[in-house]
């Protein structure tokens, strides 16, 4: 549960969930209620938002539909800030940002598809940057995170020649939401990769490599999908100057990924967690000097919820340092915003070391 501090911070404050009966989603507004905020339930299926709402007592339901703008409207009417957690966000992104920009009220979102990411710093950039919004895409285990890591193991420096992402899953059991946001990103992209290099993204056919990636003690080398991309690519470069960003994924958790028989997650404690553990070893050079950044923990989907919700309490007490899109690692301090994890998240942040 939260402290009593977190729960003063959150003051009773109301912020809408879109899509709060996914399986992110129910873990996203568990947590709001474990800071003290107020959690109003929304989506486009009733049936499953009143269920919801029969679990929790005293929460408001509002349907809505990305197609009805004035369902959002009502969804987030009087809230002081949405949370969108439905995909494909392709879908999704756009419709709900319009009505956080109506109701005048900040947006966080957990999408995980490149192209949606890159389509809300395209689309809403500008505009939001000039009402003085907040709209914050992938705050979550991918994109926010993986941004997170790299911007406190930057530390004092301006630009670095390269930025990885390592993720060393135990195992990765999709959602249906997952799956559904896969498919959609593959369509867009006519089933070609993507990489971030020389500044820009790009297509490509290449058959994807393994590669020997030397995680820290105890954990040790393991096997990789070399540029298994991530939402990283869109929101480190964001707003560092770093040309190459790359994002790697351990071959157990890739191969699971890509078997349609896997199942979706399992319960395996009382918090709802699946057993899936977690390794984020983000590595930037620059030169002959190397930084390090590291996370671990436990179910990639679970430790989105307090990565949203302390965002989410950072925005509204006007702990950030820019307007408009912004990642995680532009508009947070990320070194306190990553202490501010725990428990939930095991952090390290090992300094430098030159490097062959």
């Amino acid at each position: 549960m939260g402290s009593a501090s977190e729960a003063a911070s959150a003051s009773g404050r109301t912020v809408t969930v879109f899509g709060a009966y996914g399986h992110t989603g129910r873990f996203v507004v568990a947590r709001l209620r474990e800071r003290g905020f107020v959690p109003v339930l929304s989506g486009r299926d009733a049936g499953k938002l009143r269920a919801m709402a029969a679990s929790a007592p005293g929460l408001a339901v509002r349907p809505a539909s990305v197609d009805d703008p004035t369902s959002l409207d009502r969804a987030v009417d009087g809230a002081d800030a949405v949370v969108n957690c439905a995909g494909p966000f392709a879908t999704t992104a756009a419709p709900v940002i319009e009505a956080a920009l109506r109701a005048g009220i900040p947006y966080v979102d957990v999408a995980a598809e490149i192209e949606a990411n890159v389509d809300t710093f395209t689309r809403f950039g500008d505009r939001a940057r000039a009402a003085g919004a907040v709209i914050v895409p992938a705050m979550a285990f991918y994109g926010g995170l993986g941004d997170l890591l790299v911007t406190a193991a930057m530390g004092d420096w301006t630009s670095a020649d390269e930025a990885t992402v390592a993720y060393g899953l135990s195992s990765w059991h999709p959602t249906p939401g997952t799956r559904a946001a896969g498919t959609v990103s593959g369509e867009r992209r006519g089933g070609r990769r993507v990489r971030y290099t020389g500044g820009r993204l790009r297509y490509h056919d290449d058959e994807p490599t393994v590669l020997a990636w030397s995680f820290p003690a105890p954990t040790g080398t393991r096997e990789v999908v070399g540029e298994f991309t991530m939402a990283d690519v869109v929101t480190v470069p964001s707003h560092l100057s770093i040309p190459e960003v790359r994002t790697h994924m351990a071959i157990e958790a890739a191969r699971d990924l890509s078997d349609p028989g896997t199942p979706a997650p399992r319960v395996a404690d009382e918090n709802g967690r699946s057993d899936q553990t977690f390794l984020v070893d983000a590595v930037v050079r620059s030169g002959g000097t190397e930084r390090r950044a590291l996370a671990s923990g436990r179910d990639i989907y679970a430790v989105t919820a307090p990565l949203v919700v302390e965002a989410v309490d950072r925005i509204l007490t006007g702990r950030t340092r820019t307007v408009g899109v912004a990642s995680a690692g532009e508009i947070f301090d990320a070194p306190d915003f990553l202490r501010a994890l725990s428990p939930h998240l095991s952090c390290a942040l090992p300094g430098q070391r030159t490097v062959s």
